[in-house]
């Protein structure tokens, strides 16, 4: 892929990091959206604030493509007032960046927005769940569908629009990995529940693949699941992280306990079963870099140690 004029928000997420050192390091350009305006001056970075509905679309013109990660962190106890900062940072600010790309003169061919596999529900382990697959319920449900509607005013203007339907992401630098990082380490992990739920998960470091070969291919757009081919349960889930980590897998979290979290994220996150495939990116010929969950687990972990 000829080097590209790129632009990212959420650069500094747990998918963002990894996401623009690839980029950089096959030459593309990646100009940066960053709230804080002492940063919007460093390296071309673009400032932009959807709580306050500001960005300045100008920088953008021209660019091959843009990624949006940026958003309040879903996976965090769900408060009300914590419910409605994640609505906002996900539905206003991906509105915002695609009313603001379809006003240029010269858009961006292409938005590859994040979104994620909560847009089926909680569904039975024997199902496979592809793109064309039925929208689910709860609020995680409700705010993908409004997540990704968001982004109509982009594939309004003629943008190549794709919503990357992200499971379960697995880092050590932040995330639902990461939270189950120090119980595990201390030798206490173990499945919460039965452990029989579908666990859909992709490495933080398959995600730069995933893009690449989205810019790259044109007959790509609309969702598709991010993921890797073959979901585990939560119980092989957690006795791999255990053999990763040298530890033992042997404590269960009972389920009634994670559902004393308020406003039912651990049923819709934690407890959720998502037999989700990746129908769209194998059609196209999309090749796994980490298709196994042990070699992904020790990726991202010895990741993790290397000095920054």
């Amino acid at each position: 892929m000829e080097p590209k004029r790129l632009a990212v928000s959420g650069a500094s997420g747990v998918v963002g990091g990894p996401l623009v050192s690839e980029l950089r390091s096959f030459g593309h350009s990646v100009r940066l959206l960053v709230r804080d305006r002492a940063r919007a001056g460093e390296r071309d970075n673009v400032y932009w604030n959807p709580a306050e509905g500001a960005v300045d679309p100008a920088p953008l013109e021209g660019h091959d493509a843009v990624i949006h990660l940026a958003g309040e962190p879903i996976f965090q106890v769900w408060t009300k007032s914590a419910k409605e900062r994640i609505w906002e940072s996900r539905v206003r600010g991906t509105r915002l960046l695609a009313e603001a790309l379809a006003s240029l003169n010269a858009p961006p061919p292409v938005l590859i927005s994040a979104s994620a596999i909560g847009y089926y529900g909680d569904r039975p382990a024997d199902e496979r769940l592809d793109e064309d697959s039925p929208k689910g319920e709860g609020f995680l449900a409700d705010l993908v569908a409004a997540w990704e509607e968001a982004a109509d005013p982009a594939r309004a203007a003629g943008i190549r629009v794709i919503h990357m339907r992200l499971g379960i992401v697995l880092s050590a630098a932040g995330g639902a990995m990461a939270a189950m990082l120090p119980a595990f380490r201390m030798g206490l992990g173990g499945p919460v529940g039965k452990g029989t739920g579908a666990f859909a998960w992709v490495a933080s470091h398959e995600v730069p693949g995933v893009v690449r070969f989205a810019i790259k291919n044109r007959a790509l757009e609309g969702p598709i699941n991010v993921v890797a081919p073959q979901p585990a349960t939560q119980q092989e889930f957690t006795g791999a992280l255990a053999r990763a980590l040298d530890r033992p897998s042997f404590l269960r979290v009972p389920a009634a306990v994670a559902r004393l979290l308020p406003g039912g994220m651990a049923q819709e996150t934690i407890l959720a079963s998502s037999p989700v495939y990746p129908a769209r990116l194998l059609a196209h010929g999309y090749r796994h870099r980490l298709p196994d969950l042990d070699e992904a687990l020790g990726h991202e972990l010895a990741r993790s140690l290397e000095p920054a």
